[in-house]
């Protein structure tokens, strides 16, 4: 939407995200930024903690990747019932792009991208569509679509609205979450000056990590869902 400013120059914000400049047709937002700069710092890190795990190091970097790698495996082990690394790498794909935005939200004028819903839920849909995807490469298209049926074809919309209804529950917890926690802190730093709201930071960055588990889990469990269909 359009806003205009005390100079009276209009404004452009997307889901109340101020627009900084164009490429071309694209708007880019604060929020789009801040993404992009979470996301390649996540990939050179993981280029740095990849050649040291391969180069057989027994450093901090290294053992550090080691474990990630380690809990997110056992982590789908226990909810799917067997090692699945893309299930796993999806999971930890999640989990360190939401705590990476987080962490980057206690930094002094940095806005968290998990604190808009454009980004929640541009998350909540890769959830919805790697569901079926996952559901249709364990099972067939035919032995996953038939579950819509069970137990009764009636019940086919209620499994529709239901998977929809859980993207939509994704997307706003998250946001609701990090986004109280971020404003409280705002307004704590405004009131009372940088050092009494300093545990207050520590729990919202608490918190914040927190909630990029619980979105691991649950994107774990919808997939795990899906591809276990064919069990039922």
């Amino acid at each position: 939407m359009a806003l205009l400013t005390e100079t009276g120059l209009m404004e452009l914000h997307i889901f109340d995200d101020p627009v900084l400049m164009r490429l071309g047709p694209v708007p880019i937002t604060e929020t789009m930024v801040t993404s992009a700069i979470v996301t390649v710092v996540l990939i050179g890190l993981g280029a740095v903690m990849g050649s040291r795990v391969r180069s057989g190091r027994s450093d901090l970097l290294s053992t550090l990747a080691l474990m990630t790698v380690e809990s997110f495996d056992r982590l789908v082990e226990d909810i799917v019932g067997r090692r699945q690394t893309v299930v796993a790498t999806i999971a930890a794909t999640f989990f360190l792009f939401i705590a990476g935005c987080n962490l980057a939200g206690q930094l002094p004028g940095v806005h968290p991208a998990t604190g808009s819903l454009a980004t929640t839920s541009a998350l909540a849909v890769l959830v919805f569509f790697s569901v079926p995807i996952a559901g249709i490469w364990s099972n067939g298209l035919w032995g996953y679509l038939k579950h819509y049926f069970r137990p009764n074809p009636l019940l086919m919309p209620l499994h529709v609205i239901s998977e929809l209804s859980r993207t939509l529950a994704m997307s706003v917890r998250l946001f609701g979450n990090i986004m109280s926690g971020h404003l409280v802190v705002g307004l704590l730093v405004a009131l009372a000056g940088f050092l009494v709201p300093t545990p207050m930071m520590a729990l919202d960055l608490l918190i914040g990590l927190l909630q990029a588990y619980i979105f691991a889990i649950l994107s774990t469990v919808y997939i795990g869902a899906a591809m276990s269909v064919g069990e039922e």
